[in-house]
């Protein structure tokens, strides 16, 4: 019997090579969706074109997607691998035009299986310190900068050969004379394409708002008018918590892999569903879905309903599959929203800002949520979703005028930024003016109904336990979800 080996493959340099611009002229949602599309799928054709090309069976595959596989392999394939694997790499080079790079690593499939991953992440991590050796990507070869003709040809590949055609297409090939490029419908080897788990295909979603004339995605401008109340659009990103420590604490290969597709085949398949939902399905468009994280655009009120809808997916998700693992880590997710400034704002810029609210996030805290400029647990955006249509419910029926929230948000931003007035009796005396003013501006209504809303309003901005007679020198603390309501409530009642 042949001895086993496992081969590791991880690709760097996803977040410079998504952020980077495009040549002048080139259309930028369709350079970015191609290449988050390519992303998506060349970590998942990559270790199966290896494996046929190899003439192996597709059982040998662990795991894949996200920027990395996993692969058992016969001994005597070591070196066919590599060979394999440098090429598609030295293309992935160019590519990115320097920005991506491949690495993997092999080791015996011997031991524990921690002492095996061990390994594996230890040459990962070698190789990735030193960059020049072993690389085989002929480093001393004199320096020839990348033409401008060649980086618009990948470019081209990006938006005019995957795109919409990756997504109407029923089948994606791969061929070895370019090793790093997939292709809608045609190769030597292919693979088809669904959002369902298969054996034999490929999961991904790849869920596109329709144009109004239905021959094209909608551009990012015409999601944003489709937007209730402002029109505006943005980009969600989100990302499971320490799932690198959940992979660790794993006892065998065979958990390894369960976690891995698992994870996977919810991103691909429930977010798949969840975005063909009425309300979501002309709003939103899924940029990619990998094993761990996902970045989707669209009308801002829509991503928004679409965040809160995945957690709760999620969290069921991981009270059924994970109810056997102990533990906290991979059972929460976070997330992170960022609003376009302009309608013309780059896709890029966007995603790139919702990468940094999203590490916000995370070191806030986990399970939680960074929206319209603050950090909130998920509980919490239940609490700011009630007092978002107390507030817009309090403008509608009682024919509130537009100062009203324009002078509700500026009593709530002054205590906030810069600390404002640190004292509890200013504060609530400022927020008492406010209520009297609000109070004539109704025409002094003594409707049961508005009071009812007017204390509840008044209760989720200073906290129900708030002391009535403060002493002076004590603090209050604004609840954090009063801003996020306040700025969605402006948001869906602006035209």
């Amino acid at each position: 019997m042949s001895e086993q080996i496992l081969l590791q493959g991880k690709i760097l340099g996803i977040e410079a090579f998504l952020t980077a611009g495009g040549p002048r002229g080139s259309t930028d949602e369709e350079l970015f969706a191609g290449r988050s599309q390519w992303l998506t799928l060349i970590s998942e054709v990559l270790p199966r074109a290896l494996l046929a090309e190899l003439g192996l069976s597709r059982m040998l595959l662990g795991s894949s997607g996200g920027a990395q596989f996993l692969l058992v392999l016969p001994g005597e394939a070591r070196e066919a691998a590599g060979q394999f694997l440098n090429a598609a790499g030295q293309q992935m080079v160019d590519l990115g035009n320097g920005r991506l790079k491949l690495l993997w690593s092999f080791t015996e499939n011997l031991g524990d299986w921690s002492v095996v991953r061990k390994r594996l992440n230890e040459e990962l991590q070698r190789k990735r310190n030193t960059p020049l050796v072993d690389t085989g990507l002929g480093v001393f070869r004199p320096f020839v900068p990348p033409s401008e003709l060649s980086n618009s040809s990948a470019d081209s590949y990006f938006s005019d050969e995957l795109g919409l055609k990756v997504r109407e297409a029923s089948v994606i090939g791969w061929s070895p004379e370019a090793p790093a490029l997939v292709r809608p419908g045609a190769g030597k080897h292919t693979w088809a394409l669904s959002s369902n788990l298969s054996l034999d295909g490929i999961t991904i979603a790849r869920h596109a708002a329709p144009s109004d004339d239905g021959k094209s995605a909608a551009s990012a401008s015409v999601l944003a008018r489709r937007a209730e109340g402002k029109p505006l659009w943005g980009v969600l990103r989100a990302d499971v918590d320490h799932l690198a420590v959940r992979l660790r604490r794993l006892q065998t290969i065979e958990e390894h892999v369960q976690i891995s597709v698992l994870y996977k085949q919810f991103f691909a398949g429930e977010l798949e569903v969840l975005c063909s939902m009425p309300e979501f399905w002309r709003k939103v468009t899924i940029l990619y879905s990998g094993g761990d994280d996902l970045a989707i655009y669209g009308s801002w009120d829509a991503l928004i309903g679409l965040a809160r809808e995945l957690q709760r997916l999620f969290h069921r998700f991981t009270e059924e599959n994970l109810k056997d693992f102990p533990g906290p880590e991979a059972k929460t997710i976070s997330m992170a929203l960022a609003l376009a400034p302009e309608l013309d704002t780059p896709v890029a810029a966007v995603y790139e800002q919702a990468g940094r609210n999203l590490d916000l996030a995370k070191c806030a805290d986990k399970d939680c949520i960074y929206l319209l400029g603050r950090v909130l647990e998920w509980k919490r955006l239940a609490d700011a979703a009630e007092l978002k249509d107390t507030i817009t419910h309090m403008l509608e029926e009682f024919r509130g005028s537009r100062q009203f929230l324009a002078q509700l948000r500026g009593f709530y931003q002054k205590e906030i930024v810069a600390g404002g007035s640190p004292d509890a009796d200013a504060a609530i005396n400022r927020l008492g003016r406010f209520q009297r003013r609000f109070h004539r501006a109704l025409g002094n209504s003594r409707d049961h109904e508005f009071q009812k809303l007017r204390a509840h309003l008044v209760n989720e901005i200073v906290g129900r336990k708030a002391v009535p007679q403060p002493k002076p020198g004590m603090r209050v603390k604004l609840r954090p979800a009063g801003l996020v309501a306040m700025e969605w409530a402006r948001l869906a009642s602006e035209v």
